[in-house]
């Protein structure tokens, strides 16, 4: 057990009090990093932040964008319902609706943005971000020139019958007023939202995650209420059928307890639009009067591909779009352990369509049959009926037994791929999380950190498996590449750690003063990386006691509120 911090202090949520952690992120010094860098606190007390952008104003000053999520992650006893708060503390602000903190250079609240009024309606009131979360991201389409300030939010969190479904959007927020104007509506939405934005050529990205963990509608999937994938292009399912018990079974692709084995499904089935997938990277024209009409699958197979970042051109990777992919957790009707995350290079192909990246067959570079990503049997397995007395799987034993005989192998949801697979650029450890990328300025490089180097952030796992490794847990941390050129004109990937707590685990454990979930990293206009973390949250505890929920009936995630905080990693005497 490690030393408690003294001065930290403990914060609680509001609506399920006994899920508390240990706050006080000081100036980050309990973060190491290589020497020659320095990290600071830019803002603290925030309720989950996950995105960042800059304006310039004048001169040197710029005024820095921080969205707050709001709910995004599931709980029990209402633990993290905006509208419960809303009705047990009226008049209070709500920390599980989003918003956008608006701030100087210096740190000053200016502003507040797109905040809803009603957190018990599905619009949340008059052109603002929509109440249930998350909200994902923003960015100014001309970076730090500004433009317009685009966002991703939905009502992914929602308790309306089916009311998640197709609620992710794209929207323009006024910089000023925080007015919300829909670009795009209607988008899928289920086990991830719409989330993180690049912009290029005129044209608009964004990653559509996955509907489902593993291809497969099950009961952690609103109880089978959320709607199924949408493939890219057409697919012939497999002759495979999954079990979520009590006789439904369900193929891939398809609606809860629809079996359909061998069926070829169209692509875009279940979409709103024309060109509308999941598990994509997609984008539409900036300039189209409907953008909704232009829309196009760029990049599949992933299951959530969500950190996105165009290289430089004259990067070695000429320009590329890099997609940090986060792989499959140990639930639902096709669960699976130890699935690696993983970093691509999406190209859209010569003919139009997008290229493939093999989910949800392939893991990484490997097929998910191998025996390596075999499931163990976990309490969000959907054939596990919830045995205290039976760790570590906390499942009976004759439904672990059950889990073990039908979903070991885990089976193929597809009868072949659409077409060949691209292969990443590098896996990540299981559960570790890409969640932002960018690529280091030349004001940036010094030691271990070369020319063209990329920074990614990873946010650890969610506590649904065994910890990917040892004492010293990969996630809650930042990571580099060095892309090194050889006389032979090739090129080699050198990945090494970045930043990360001296106490090698999440920040609120200990009260250490450091990062729990790191969520987005961007460099600012000072050339330092500004990180963005999302705060505390309990978990199943699958991957450690520490971070397990106090109250079992408040899992499998509880947030805690006001443990956000945007930290600055910069140079020496930047």
């Amino acid at each position: 057990m490690l030393p408690l911090t003294v001065n930290a202090a403990v914060v609680a949520n509001p609506l399920c009090p006994a899920e508390t952690a240990l706050y006080d992120p000081g100036n980050g010094q309990d973060i190491s990093v290589p020497s020659g860098y320095v990290v600071s606190v830019f803002a603290s007390g925030l309720n989950f932040p996950t995105g960042i952008a800059f304006r310039a104003t004048n001169g040197v000053n710029f005024e820095v964008y921080v969205l707050e999520s709001g709910h995004g992650l599931p709980a029990g006893n209402n633990c993290n319902d905006e509208a419960v708060f809303q009705q047990r503390f009226p008049g209070q602000a709500n920390p599980f609706t989003p918003d956008i903190r608006v701030f100087s250079r210096n740190g000053r609240l200016l502003r507040t943005l797109g905040k809803p009024t009603d957190a018990t309606t599905a619009t949340g009131g008059n052109n603002v971000l929509q109440p249930h979360g998350p909200a994902v991201d923003i960015a100014f389409e001309n970076g730090l020139q500004g433009g317009r300030l685009f966002g991703s939010d939905s009502n992914q969190a929602t308790h309306a019958h089916n009311g998640q479904n197709n609620s992710s959007r794209i929207v323009i927020i006024d910089p000023q007023s925080g007015a919300v104007t829909p670009f795009i509506s209607n988008l899928p939405t289920g086990d991830h939202p719409t989330e993180e934005f690049a912009f290029n050529g005129g044209w608009i990205y964004w990653s559509q995650g996955s509907t489902t963990n593993s291809g497969v509608v099950g009961l952690d999937n609103g109880g089978g209420q959320n709607q199924p994938d949408i493939p890219c292009q057409d697919i012939v399912l497999s002759q495979n059928v999954f079990d979520s018990g009590n006789g439904v079974k369900s193929s891939g692709y398809s609606p809860f307890g629809v079996a359909q084995p061998g069926a070829t499904v169209k692509a875009f089935t279940g979409a709103t639009y024309k060109g509308v997938c999941d598990g994509a990277i997609l984008r539409a024209r900036l300039d189209a009067s409907d953008p909704s009409s232009t829309i196009q699958p760029y990049s599949w197979g992933y299951r959530n591909g969500f950190a996105l970042r165009f290289a430089p051109q004259n990067h070695v990777l000429k320009g590329a779009l890099v997609v940090g992919e986060n792989g499959p957790d140990e639930r639902g009707a096709r669960p699976s352990n130890g699935a690696p995350d993983a970093m691509h290079i999406a190209r859209q192909n010569d003919d139009g369509t997008p290229d493939y990246h093999g989910w949800p067959d392939r893991y990484g570079f490997l097929a998910s049959a191998q025996h390596v990503f075999d499931p163990v049997g976990g309490p969000s397995d959907d054939l596990c009926v919830f045995d205290a007395a039976n760790p570590p799987s906390h499942c009976t034993p004759a439904s672990l037994a059950k889990i073990l005989s039908e979903d070991v192998p885990i089976r193929n949801v597809l009868d072949h791929p659409p077409q060949p697979i691209t292969a990443p650029l590098f896996v990540e450890a299981a559960d570790s999380s890409f969640t932002g990328i960018d690529f280091v300025p030349d004001s940036f490089v010094s030691g271990s950190v070369h020319s063209g180097a990329l920074l990614y952030i990873l946010e650890g796992d969610l506590g649904f498996s065994a910890a990917n490794s040892g004492s010293d847990e990969v996630g809650h941390e930042v990571k580099v590449v060095n892309f090194l050129d050889s006389e032979d004109g090739l090129v080699s990937l050198n990945v090494s750690r970045f930043a990360k707590n001296n106490t090698a685990d999440q920040a609120f454990i200990t009260g250490a003063h450091g990062l729990n979930r790191p969520t987005d990293l961007r460099f600012g206009p000072d050339g330092c990386a500004w990180v963005v973390d999302w705060g505390a949250v309990r978990d199943p505890g699958q991957s450690g006691p520490d971070t397990k929920v106090k109250n079992a009936a408040d899992g499998p995630l509880p947030q805690i509120p006001g443990t956000g905080t945007v930290f600055r990693i910069c140079r020496s005497g930047q």
